[in-house]
């Protein structure tokens, strides 16, 4: 029996953010705070509409990059890592960060600079699934009809090396 695939690939130039963030390891320590010019590729297969298409580019380029422009030129700050306490004050972003040997490490940031994320830590997987959840949010509000067998965000955090967050939906019939 032969199976068909339909999908549409998006790989532009502007699905880009520059941000700074860490990693926290998972022996608790910590990495310095850095930054990456990042890049997001999107995969999405689905159903052809009537129009014999999977979804209209038309329309996903633009929700594609506002969520990547979401993260642009921002702090991303995981809100979900146990080691981390962060809060907002006076517009300023109060950041705690316990260390594996005790010492609390803290941070302070203009609110406006910063991107909390309800993610554990800012690895390029977790961003690819938020750039994924972001984004597919704002798809369905758009396509409501739309019928997703698969989507893929890659993020790219330097040339050669990136990382993904795929999901696949259960198909019937």
């Amino acid at each position: 029996m032969q199976q068909r695939r339909h999908g549409i690939r998006l790989d532009k130039q502007y699905f880009n953010f520059g941000s700074a963030h860490f990693l926290i390891f998972g022996n608790g320590e910590r990495e310095e705070l850095h930054g990456h010019n990042y890049r997001a590729e999107l995969e999405l297969d689905g159903v052809l509409d009537a129009g014999h298409l999977v979804a209209d580019f038309i329309v996903v380029k633009p929700l594609f990059k506002a969520a990547c422009d979401a993260l642009d030129h921002r702090t991303l700050l995981p809100t979900q890592h146990p080691a981390l306490k962060v809060r907002v004050e006076d517009g300023q972003v109060q950041v705690e960060f316990a260390e594996p040997d005790g010492h609390i490490g803290r941070f302070s940031f203009p609110e406006r600079d910063v991107r909390l994320l309800a993610i554990a830590n800012t690895s390029s997987e977790l961003l690819a699934g938020w750039l994924l959840e972001h984004f597919l949010e704002r798809l369905l509000q758009k396509l409501p009809n739309l019928v997703i067998h698969r989507i893929l965000v890659r993020v790219e955090e330097s040339p050669g090396q990136s990382a993904i967050d795929e999901r696949v939906f259960e198909t019937h019939g």
